[in-house]
């Protein structure tokens, strides 16, 4: 927004010199400077689009999401049902989905993070993989699923 404000207020300083010094032209013949300041400027650059305004709620939902995702490695499905319950974050679903959408998360690695936690409680490698893939476990995707127990140790 800075940046626009200050090209428009060049752009309008320029303006107002190019008027000033047209006017006190008298002569014939222009001298070059009068002329260099009377030529048209360059088209600015268009401007980046501005970042659309984040409601408090749509924050807020991508803090939990983050929170989520960190300390408790859950799927970005997981997230989004976290935070969507009635028992849980009770943000609306546009919230939910743009804190999925935009949340810094590893998907893969947080896959394995619970996988390793799985496996802490003498899981089966195939158990593993059926639960963290579950509809009514962790809900990661079959790749992040597969990804997970291919790299457990």
């Amino acid at each position: 927004m800075k940046k626009r404000l200050t090209i428009a207020a060049l752009m309008i300083a320029g303006l107002a010199l190019t008027g000033c010094s047209a006017s006190k032209v008298t002569s014939a013949a222009p001298d070059t400077a009068s002329a260099v300041a009377a030529a048209p400027a360059a088209p600015a650059a268009p401007a980046a689009p501005a970042a659309p305004a984040v409601s408090s709620e749509f924050k807020a939902a991508l803090v939990s999401a983050g929170t989520y995702s960190d300390s408790m490695h859950m799927s970005k499905a997981g997230i989004f049902d976290q935070l969507t319950s009635a028992y849980g974050g009770k943000f609306s679903t546009d919230a939910a989905q743009y804190a999925v959408d935009n949340v810094k998360a590893d998907w893969n690695a947080n896959a394995l993070a619970s996988a390793v936690e799985y496996q802490k409680m003498s899981m089966s490698p195939a158990a593993i993989g059926d639960q963290l893939s579950s509809p009514n476990g962790g809900k990661f995707t079959a790749d992040e699923a597969a990804y997970a127990v291919a790299n457990l140790k």
